[in-house]
């Protein structure tokens, strides 16, 4: 028996539908972002190799959406050691929903929220990871706080998005990486992707799911996303969009050719600051904002500390 939508579940769904005609790049595009990124990847590493015997410049660089976004918002943060940081119920909801909803989203039968998060904090449990190993010693308080927590989220999912039939190609937490090899590597990791090409026509669609009010910078990972997917894949996504569960709306952006050449300058620069700081030893600026409250300087840095007492002004 086929269950009824409800109004946000259709609404979803037909925003995140097909509609107009088909979009298709050309092929000449997906070559030149790539002969683009290819030649400033080379200079980058050559820089990066320059950079004698530190022992930061000596390692990969793996770009991620986390990391162009802090270096971006202050580079100091993005350079600091996060040697104090330490799980809590806050902190792992997020893991422990998006696991829950992976698994919802291939589940057989019905998708009750509180077994999903059950069943992946179990599988997380299960992992020789930071969060493994801290997930496997919970009180039962924090296993409490944290199921909570998680199932909140879950339970938006499931009350915001229409089950995801299987002709829609649905992938949860698929890993897209450019290029296969060397030291500066390109790394996006999409919450949900739908739709596949069809030969070069564009039908995917890049999803990144949030709660809490929508901000400008997560257009700015989304298009990372694009320029990643394009080049990994050699067909850009169609449609990128941020879906706030809290609201149950999207904030939708077409990908086109300026977006994934402008991303690609964006992505560049963020390298180069990267490999200034690590390798160049360049010192990092300190830039003041929201994102010291939870920084890992946040006892230590100036501009941070005034800030947070009401004394400067940030973004």
């Amino acid at each position: 028996m086929t269950v009824p939508l409800t109004p946000v579940q259709q609404r979803t769904l037909d925003l995140l539908g097909r509609s107009g005609d088909p979009v298709v790049f050309d092929a000449e595009l997906v070559a030149e972002l790539r002969a683009d990124l290819d030649a400033g990847l080379a200079e980058l590493t050559e820089r990066l190799d320059a950079g004698g015997e530190d022992s930061a410049s000596e390692r990969d660089l793996w770009v991620t959406k986390r990391g162009l976004e802090t270096v971006f918002t202050c580079e100091a943060s993005w350079a600091a050691p996060d040697d104090d940081f330490t799980w809590t119920p806050a902190r792992a909801k997020g893991q422990v929903a998006h696991k829950a909803i992976q698994l919802s989203v291939h589940w057989r039968g019905e998708v009750v929220p509180m077994t999903m998060v059950d069943e992946a904090t179990a599988r997380l449990a299960n992992e020789e990871r930071s969060l493994g190993v801290w997930l496997d010693s919970l009180g039962e308080g924090d296993r409490a706080d944290l199921r909570s927590r998680a199932v909140e989220h879950v339970t938006k999912f499931v009350e915001c998005f229409p089950p995801l039939d299987g002709r829609w190609h649905p992938v949860t937490e698929g890993t897209v990486q450019y290029p296969h090899s060397g030291r500066i590597v390109l790394r996006a990791k999409p919450d949900l992707t739908l739709g596949t090409p069809r030969g070069r026509e564009s039908r995917k669609v890049i999803i990144d799911i949030k709660t809490g009010r929508l901000m400008g910078r997560h257009r700015a990972d989304l298009r990372y996303y694009a320029l990643v997917e394009t080049l990994a894949r050699e067909v850009p996504p169609r449609m990128l969009a941020t879906y706030s569960l809290d609201s149950g709306s999207a904030d939708l952006e077409e990908v086109t050719v300026e977006l994934l050449r402008s991303t690609l300058r964006r992505t560049l620069d963020g390298i180069e600051r990267m490999i200034e700081i690590t390798a160049e030893d360049r010192e990092p600026s300190r830039t003041p904002s929201v994102a010291c409250r939870w920084c890992a300087l946040r006892e230590t840095c100036a501009p941070g500390i005034s800030f947070l007492a009401g004394d400067v002004d940030g973004d």
